[in-house]
Protein backbone atom coordinates (compact mmCIF):
# COMPACT_ATOMS: atom_id res chain seq x y z
CA UNK A 1 0.00 0.00 0.00
CA UNK A 2 1.36 3.21 -1.00
CA UNK A 3 -0.51 4.97 2.04
CA UNK A 4 1.95 6.66 4.63
CA UNK A 5 0.26 7.50 8.34
CA UNK A 6 1.77 10.82 9.49
CA UNK A 7 0.31 10.95 13.01
CA UNK A 8 -2.78 10.35 14.81
CA UNK A 9 -5.46 13.09 14.92
CA UNK A 10 -7.16 13.95 18.39
CA UNK A 11 -10.77 12.79 18.07
CA UNK A 12 -13.69 15.25 18.09
CA UNK A 13 -14.49 15.07 21.62
CA UNK A 14 -11.13 16.41 22.64
CA UNK A 15 -11.10 18.88 19.70
CA UNK A 16 -14.41 20.14 21.53
CA UNK A 17 -12.69 20.22 25.38
CA UNK A 18 -9.88 21.85 23.99
CA UNK A 19 -12.10 24.53 22.23
CA UNK A 20 -15.59 24.64 23.22
CA UNK A 21 -18.67 26.23 22.76
CA UNK A 22 -20.03 27.80 26.08
CA UNK A 23 -23.60 27.22 27.09
CA UNK A 24 -24.43 31.44 26.45
CA UNK A 25 -23.42 30.84 22.99
CA UNK A 26 -25.09 27.32 22.72
CA UNK A 27 -28.15 28.72 23.44
CA UNK A 28 -27.66 31.53 21.04
CA UNK A 29 -27.55 28.83 18.36
CA UNK A 30 -30.33 26.54 19.90
CA UNK A 31 -32.76 29.82 19.16
CA UNK A 32 -31.35 30.41 15.73
CA UNK A 33 -31.84 26.73 14.47
CA UNK A 34 -35.17 26.86 15.96
CA UNK A 35 -35.87 30.58 13.93
CA UNK A 36 -34.36 28.07 10.99
CA UNK A 37 -36.06 25.37 11.44
CA UNK A 38 -39.75 27.38 11.67
CA UNK A 39 -38.84 28.83 7.73
CA UNK A 40 -38.16 25.25 6.55
CA UNK A 41 -41.54 24.15 7.74
CA UNK A 42 -43.20 26.49 6.77
CA UNK A 43 -43.92 28.18 10.19
CA UNK A 44 -42.26 31.72 9.22
CA UNK A 45 -42.07 33.73 6.04
CA UNK A 46 -39.41 34.88 6.51
CA UNK A 47 -36.33 34.59 3.75
CA UNK A 48 -32.87 32.58 4.09
CA UNK A 49 -29.78 34.41 2.77
CA UNK A 50 -27.26 31.82 3.11
CA UNK A 51 -24.35 34.40 1.99
CA UNK A 52 -20.34 34.51 2.44
CA UNK A 53 -17.36 33.82 0.52
CA UNK A 54 -15.95 30.83 -1.42
CA UNK A 55 -13.69 29.63 0.69
CA UNK A 56 -12.91 31.30 4.38
CA UNK A 57 -9.42 31.75 3.65
CA UNK A 58 -8.76 33.32 6.72
CA UNK A 59 -10.46 34.32 9.90
CA UNK A 60 -9.41 37.69 10.50
CA UNK A 61 -11.20 38.88 7.12
CA UNK A 62 -14.14 36.74 7.87
CA UNK A 63 -15.33 37.80 11.11
CA UNK A 64 -14.78 41.16 9.27
CA UNK A 65 -17.54 40.06 6.82
CA UNK A 66 -19.58 38.54 9.18
CA UNK A 67 -19.60 41.50 11.75
CA UNK A 68 -20.33 43.54 8.43
CA UNK A 69 -23.71 41.11 8.02
CA UNK A 70 -24.84 41.16 11.57
CA UNK A 71 -25.39 44.80 11.49
CA UNK A 72 -27.60 44.30 8.43
CA UNK A 73 -29.25 41.06 10.29
CA UNK A 74 -30.34 43.76 12.70
CA UNK A 75 -32.08 45.97 10.36
CA UNK A 76 -33.74 43.78 8.02
CA UNK A 77 -34.52 40.87 10.41
CA UNK A 78 -38.19 41.04 10.18
CA UNK A 79 -38.10 39.74 6.84
CA UNK A 80 -34.48 37.98 6.46
CA UNK A 81 -32.52 35.59 8.33
CA UNK A 82 -28.73 36.07 6.95
CA UNK A 83 -26.48 32.73 7.59
CA UNK A 84 -23.01 33.76 7.18
CA UNK A 85 -21.35 30.83 4.87
CA UNK A 86 -18.07 29.71 6.15
CA UNK A 87 -17.14 27.27 4.18
CA UNK A 88 -13.58 25.94 5.11
CA UNK A 89 -13.26 22.94 2.71
CA UNK A 90 -13.06 23.34 -0.94
CA UNK A 91 -13.59 20.51 -3.53
CA UNK A 92 -11.68 20.24 -6.21
CA UNK A 93 -12.71 19.34 -9.15
CA UNK A 94 -9.26 17.73 -10.41
CA UNK A 95 -8.14 17.02 -6.70
CA UNK A 96 -5.54 19.88 -7.25
CA UNK A 97 -5.02 23.15 -5.45
CA UNK A 98 -6.43 25.01 -2.18
CA UNK A 99 -8.62 22.46 -0.45
CA UNK A 100 -9.75 25.10 2.20
CA UNK A 101 -8.78 26.04 5.85
CA UNK A 102 -9.37 22.14 7.29
CA UNK A 103 -6.25 21.18 5.01
CA UNK A 104 -4.21 24.54 4.77
CA UNK A 105 -5.10 27.01 7.84
CA UNK A 106 -2.48 28.84 6.06
CA UNK A 107 -3.19 29.13 2.08
CA UNK A 108 0.25 30.19 1.25
CA UNK A 109 2.23 27.16 3.76
CA UNK A 110 1.94 23.08 3.08
CA UNK A 111 -1.45 21.09 4.47
CA UNK A 112 -1.53 21.03 8.18
CA UNK A 113 -4.43 19.05 9.09
CA UNK A 114 -4.62 19.41 12.72
CA UNK A 115 -3.50 22.86 12.57
CA UNK A 116 -7.03 23.01 10.35
CA UNK A 117 -9.06 21.62 12.86
CA UNK A 118 -8.25 23.90 15.73
CA UNK A 119 -8.46 27.02 12.97
CA UNK A 120 -12.05 26.29 11.69
CA UNK A 121 -13.38 25.21 14.92
CA UNK A 122 -12.04 28.47 16.23
CA UNK A 123 -13.36 30.27 13.54
CA UNK A 124 -16.89 28.77 13.74
CA UNK A 125 -17.26 29.35 17.31
CA UNK A 126 -15.51 33.07 17.06
CA UNK A 127 -17.87 34.16 14.45
CA UNK A 128 -20.97 33.52 17.02
CA UNK A 129 -19.10 35.16 19.71
CA UNK A 130 -18.53 38.15 17.90
CA UNK A 131 -21.76 38.42 15.82
CA UNK A 132 -24.29 36.18 17.41
CA UNK A 133 -24.80 34.71 13.83
CA UNK A 134 -24.55 31.09 13.61
CA UNK A 135 -22.78 29.68 10.53
CA UNK A 136 -23.27 27.37 7.58
CA UNK A 137 -20.42 25.31 6.10
CA UNK A 138 -20.18 22.17 3.34
CA UNK A 139 -19.94 18.53 4.36
CA UNK A 140 -17.39 17.54 1.92
CA UNK A 141 -16.01 14.54 4.23
CA UNK A 142 -18.62 13.26 6.46
CA UNK A 143 -16.67 11.78 9.17
CA UNK A 144 -15.12 15.38 10.00
CA UNK A 145 -18.56 16.72 10.58
CA UNK A 146 -18.44 15.72 14.48
CA UNK A 147 -15.85 18.43 14.80
CA UNK A 148 -18.47 20.93 14.43
CA UNK A 149 -21.74 19.33 14.53
CA UNK A 150 -22.07 21.83 17.44
CA UNK A 151 -21.49 24.81 16.01
CA UNK A 152 -23.06 24.73 12.61
CA UNK A 153 -26.57 25.87 12.11
CA UNK A 154 -26.86 25.22 8.22
CA UNK A 155 -25.22 21.81 6.44
CA UNK A 156 -24.88 22.13 2.64
CA UNK A 157 -24.15 18.56 0.52
CA UNK A 158 -21.99 19.93 -2.71
CA UNK A 159 -22.65 19.01 -6.40
CA UNK A 160 -20.25 16.12 -6.59
CA UNK A 161 -21.19 14.51 -3.40
CA UNK A 162 -24.70 14.17 -3.16
CA UNK A 163 -24.92 10.84 -5.11
CA UNK A 164 -22.48 9.72 -2.10
CA UNK A 165 -23.99 6.74 0.37
CA UNK A 166 -22.13 7.92 2.86
CA UNK A 167 -23.61 11.62 2.77
CA UNK A 168 -27.04 10.61 2.45
CA UNK A 169 -26.64 8.53 5.59
CA UNK A 170 -24.84 10.96 7.88
CA UNK A 171 -27.34 13.52 6.76
CA UNK A 172 -30.08 11.64 8.03
CA UNK A 173 -28.62 12.24 11.63
CA UNK A 174 -28.04 15.89 11.75
CA UNK A 175 -30.17 17.84 13.48
CA UNK A 176 -29.94 21.62 11.44
CA UNK A 177 -31.02 21.77 7.95
CA UNK A 178 -29.05 19.93 5.36
CA UNK A 179 -29.25 21.15 1.54
CA UNK A 180 -28.65 18.81 -1.18
CA UNK A 181 -27.37 20.22 -4.55
CA UNK A 182 -28.57 18.93 -7.39
CA UNK A 183 -25.53 16.83 -9.23
CA UNK A 184 -23.48 18.54 -11.79
CA UNK A 185 -25.23 16.91 -14.59
CA UNK A 186 -28.67 18.50 -12.98
CA UNK A 187 -30.98 15.51 -12.62
CA UNK A 188 -33.04 16.23 -10.19
CA UNK A 189 -34.32 13.25 -9.21
CA UNK A 190 -31.04 12.38 -7.89
CA UNK A 191 -31.01 15.39 -5.65
CA UNK A 192 -34.37 14.11 -4.22
CA UNK A 193 -33.16 10.29 -3.75
CA UNK A 194 -30.52 12.21 -1.09
CA UNK A 195 -33.54 13.97 0.64
CA UNK A 196 -35.50 10.61 0.67
CA UNK A 197 -32.23 8.86 1.91
CA UNK A 198 -31.40 11.79 4.41
CA UNK A 199 -35.20 12.23 5.78
CA UNK A 200 -35.25 8.42 6.40
CA UNK A 201 -34.16 6.41 9.42
CA UNK A 202 -30.73 4.82 8.85
CA UNK A 203 -28.69 1.96 10.40
CA UNK A 204 -24.69 2.76 9.32
CA UNK A 205 -21.17 2.78 10.48
CA UNK A 206 -19.90 5.94 11.51
CA UNK A 207 -16.41 7.00 13.02
CA UNK A 208 -16.01 2.71 13.86
CA UNK A 209 -19.64 2.86 15.19
CA UNK A 210 -22.33 1.03 14.58
CA UNK A 211 -25.46 3.88 14.66
CA UNK A 212 -29.12 4.56 13.90
CA UNK A 213 -30.80 7.99 13.11
CA UNK A 214 -34.25 9.11 13.14
CA UNK A 215 -34.06 10.69 10.00
CA UNK A 216 -33.73 14.67 9.23
CA UNK A 217 -37.07 16.14 8.40
CA UNK A 218 -35.32 19.48 7.67
CA UNK A 219 -33.60 18.26 4.36
CA UNK A 220 -33.88 19.72 1.27
CA UNK A 221 -32.65 20.77 -2.01
CA UNK A 222 -30.23 23.44 -3.40
CA UNK A 223 -30.60 24.31 -7.51
CA UNK A 224 -27.18 24.80 -8.35
CA UNK A 225 -27.21 24.82 -12.06
CA UNK A 226 -26.07 22.28 -14.13
CA UNK A 227 -23.65 21.35 -17.05
CA UNK A 228 -24.22 19.14 -20.09
CA UNK A 229 -21.81 16.55 -21.86
CA UNK A 230 -20.66 19.44 -24.25
CA UNK A 231 -19.35 21.74 -20.75
CA UNK A 232 -21.87 24.07 -21.25
CA UNK A 233 -23.41 25.63 -18.10
CA UNK A 234 -27.46 24.94 -17.87
CA UNK A 235 -29.02 27.26 -15.38
CA UNK A 236 -32.07 25.81 -13.16
CA UNK A 237 -32.92 28.93 -11.64
CA UNK A 238 -35.99 29.73 -13.74
CA UNK A 239 -39.56 29.74 -13.87
CA UNK A 240 -40.36 26.47 -15.38
CA UNK A 241 -37.56 24.75 -12.98
CA UNK A 242 -38.97 25.39 -9.89
CA UNK A 243 -42.27 24.99 -11.01
CA UNK A 244 -40.98 20.91 -11.94
CA UNK A 245 -39.50 21.12 -9.06
CA UNK A 246 -42.17 21.76 -7.15
CA UNK A 247 -44.62 19.22 -9.02
CA UNK A 248 -41.66 16.36 -8.45
CA UNK A 249 -41.93 17.32 -4.06
CA UNK A 250 -45.53 16.62 -4.54
CA UNK A 251 -45.31 13.19 -6.00
CA UNK A 252 -42.82 12.60 -3.83
CA UNK A 253 -45.40 13.09 -0.35
CA UNK A 254 -41.96 14.33 1.33
CA UNK A 255 -41.57 16.32 4.19
CA UNK A 256 -41.04 19.72 4.07
CA UNK A 257 -40.68 20.91 0.66
CA UNK A 258 -38.21 23.52 0.14
CA UNK A 259 -35.27 24.29 -2.28
CA UNK A 260 -32.59 27.38 -2.31
CA UNK A 261 -31.47 28.83 -4.76
CA UNK A 262 -27.95 28.97 -5.45
CA UNK A 263 -26.81 31.77 -7.60
CA UNK A 264 -23.22 31.31 -7.98
CA UNK A 265 -21.90 28.06 -10.19
CA UNK A 266 -23.53 26.60 -12.97
CA UNK A 267 -26.70 29.01 -12.63
CA UNK A 268 -24.34 31.81 -13.14
CA UNK A 269 -21.36 30.46 -15.48
CA UNK A 270 -19.63 31.81 -12.67
CA UNK A 271 -20.31 35.06 -13.80
CA UNK A 272 -20.20 36.34 -10.15
CA UNK A 273 -22.13 39.54 -10.93
CA UNK A 274 -25.15 37.59 -12.48
CA UNK A 275 -26.21 36.80 -8.74
CA UNK A 276 -27.32 39.93 -8.27
CA UNK A 277 -30.16 39.37 -11.40
CA UNK A 278 -30.84 35.69 -10.83
CA UNK A 279 -31.63 36.89 -7.14
CA UNK A 280 -33.75 39.09 -8.65
CA UNK A 281 -35.56 36.69 -11.33
CA UNK A 282 -36.28 33.98 -8.50
CA UNK A 283 -37.84 37.37 -5.89
CA UNK A 284 -40.18 38.06 -8.88
CA UNK A 285 -40.97 34.32 -9.86
CA UNK A 286 -42.06 34.01 -5.50
CA UNK A 287 -44.37 37.29 -5.73
CA UNK A 288 -45.93 35.60 -9.07
CA UNK A 289 -46.70 31.94 -8.46
CA UNK A 290 -47.64 31.51 -4.66
CA UNK A 291 -46.80 27.46 -5.14
CA UNK A 292 -42.79 29.26 -6.13
CA UNK A 293 -43.02 31.46 -2.42
CA UNK A 294 -43.79 28.44 -0.39
CA UNK A 295 -41.25 26.33 -1.82
CA UNK A 296 -38.44 29.00 -2.57
CA UNK A 297 -36.77 29.37 1.79
CA UNK A 298 -34.23 31.26 0.29
CA UNK A 299 -31.19 32.13 -1.64
CA UNK A 300 -27.36 31.32 -1.65
CA UNK A 301 -24.74 34.22 -2.43
CA UNK A 302 -21.28 33.71 -2.80
CA UNK A 303 -19.73 37.43 -1.81
CA UNK A 304 -16.35 38.85 0.50
CA UNK A 305 -15.12 42.07 0.93
CA UNK A 306 -13.53 42.48 -2.18
CA UNK A 307 -15.06 41.92 -5.65
CA UNK A 308 -13.59 39.14 -7.27
CA UNK A 309 -11.16 36.54 -7.14
CA UNK A 310 -7.13 36.02 -6.64
CA UNK A 311 -4.20 33.98 -6.60
CA UNK A 312 -2.87 32.28 -3.59
CA UNK A 313 0.11 34.93 -2.31
CA UNK A 314 -1.30 37.99 -4.20
CA UNK A 315 -2.34 39.13 -0.38
CA UNK A 316 -5.26 41.45 -1.22
CA UNK A 317 -7.40 41.36 1.98
CA UNK A 318 -10.84 39.97 2.33
CA UNK A 319 -10.90 38.89 -1.54
CA UNK A 320 -11.73 35.03 -2.51
CA UNK A 321 -8.84 33.18 -3.47
CA UNK A 322 -11.32 30.48 -5.30
CA UNK A 323 -14.50 31.60 -7.20
CA UNK A 324 -14.58 35.02 -7.97
CA UNK A 325 -17.38 36.95 -5.24
CA UNK A 326 -19.36 40.07 -5.51
CA UNK A 327 -18.09 42.75 -3.28
CA UNK A 328 -19.56 44.25 -0.07
CA UNK A 329 -21.00 47.22 -1.49
CA UNK A 330 -22.83 45.26 -4.10
CA UNK A 331 -23.78 42.30 -1.68
CA UNK A 332 -25.24 45.15 1.29
CA UNK A 333 -27.25 46.91 -1.60
CA UNK A 334 -28.20 43.20 -2.72
CA UNK A 335 -29.56 42.44 1.02
CA UNK A 336 -31.66 45.40 1.27
CA UNK A 337 -33.36 45.03 -2.31
CA UNK A 338 -34.00 41.76 -1.50
CA UNK A 339 -36.09 42.51 1.88
CA UNK A 340 -37.66 45.27 -0.40
CA UNK A 341 -38.77 43.30 -2.64
CA UNK A 342 -40.21 40.54 -0.58
CA UNK A 343 -43.52 40.21 -0.21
Amino acid sequence: MSFEFLKKLPTPTEIKAAYPLSEEFAKIKRERDEEIAKIFKGESNKFIVIIGPCSADNEEAVLDYTTRLAKIQDKIKDKILIIPRVYTNKPRTTGIGYKGMLHQPNPEEKSDLYGGLVAIRKMHIDIIKETGLTPADEMLYPENYWYLEDVLSYVAVGARSVENQEHRLVSSGIDVPVGMKNPTSGDFSVMLNSVVAAQSKQTFIYRTNEVTTNGNALTHCILRGAVNKHGQNNPNYHYEDIVRLYNMYKARELQNPAVIIDANHSNSGKQYKEQVRICKEVLHNCKYNPNIRELVKGVMIESYIEEGAQKVGEGIYGKSITDACLGWNQSEELLYEIADRLI
